[in-house]
């Protein structure tokens, strides 16, 4: 019998939440957790065909974002459904024998809600958001709703072996832009010193209300929109078992190809 290589990062909580949603407990465990397969820094250096199917994705959260196998297009999974959003742009949902070679997902349970009042640029809404957090040593799932002034998004073409860094690949992204669109922004907030295992700072994806379309996020205006925020305290990793991960060169600070790839 094989057994997967984890990493484990384990966080203990020792403050709660300025506001607790009623209703929120502790008995589901699993609730807390990020679980991630494989590493941003993996992802970066072309390592594109995972071994984890959706259905093994969905026993660990129902709620995340990622990329499929031959990084073909967006992830973003919401209530427990997952999206694959190709650089057509339209969503398609996944099969659960799909696989992804980078995905971080959790079972969202809302520790605090913001509503957001006025008109905020992206780099605004990070510092907006900032402000909120008991702490910037947690990891954070972010779920925003609403109806959004402007959304700037981008996917990614499907691949074909040898396959080229990310950096390169982001040169041909197909890029959509939206007015006043209702839908749901869904990521994470990573600590600094997760560098090289997920991207550090906000990391978001977007789908429409109606589930047609998104994308992951470039730039936007944020206005009268209702933020609810999952403080994490555990972070599992699960390492891919092949031939790429094994022989990828993960070694040396890629933040600065990390943020031309998000940006």
């Amino acid at each position: 019998m094989k057994y997967k290589p984890y990493i484990w990062l384990v966080v203990v909580f020792t403050s709660a939440l300025s506001v607790v949603i009623p209703g929120r407990t502790q008995q589901n465990n699993s609730s807390n957790i990020l679980f991630q397969t494989s590493t941003i820094n993996a992802l970066m250096a072309g390592v594109y065909d995972g071994d984890t199917n959706f259905k093994e994705l969905k026993a660990h959260g129902n709620f995340g974002l990622g990329t499929l196998n031959n990084l073909d297009g967006e992830m973003i999974g919401l209530d427990g459904k997952f999206y694959q959003i190709k650089s057509n742009g339209i969503a398609y949902p996944i099969s659960d024998v799909m696989k992804t070679p980078f995905a971080a997902v959790t079972f969202f349970q809302t520790d605090k809600l913001i509503n957001l009042v006025g008109k905020v640029n992206y780099e605004q809404m990070q510092l907006f958001l900032d402000r909120q957090l008991p702490s910037k040593n947690y990891p954070y799932a972010i779920r925003i709703q609403g109806t959004f002034p402007y959304l700037k998004v981008r996917s990614v073409p499907k691949q074909t072996p040898p396959y080229r860094p990310l950096v390169e690949v982001v040169k041909n992204q197909s890029i959509f832009e939206f007015k006043n669109i209702k839908g749901t922004l869904i990521g994470f907030r990573t600590p600094s010193y997760m560098q090289g295992v997920n991207v550090t700072g906000y990391h978001l994806h977007f789908i429409t209300e109606n589930r047609k379309t998104g994308g992951h996020l470039l730039d936007g205006e944020f206005q009268n929109l209702q933020v609810e925020i999952d403080q994490i305290s555990d972070v599992r990793v699960d390492l891919p078992k092949n031939y790429q991960f094994n022989q990828a060169n993960l070694e040396g600070d890629k933040t600065s190809e990390v943020n031309k790839v998000e940006k």
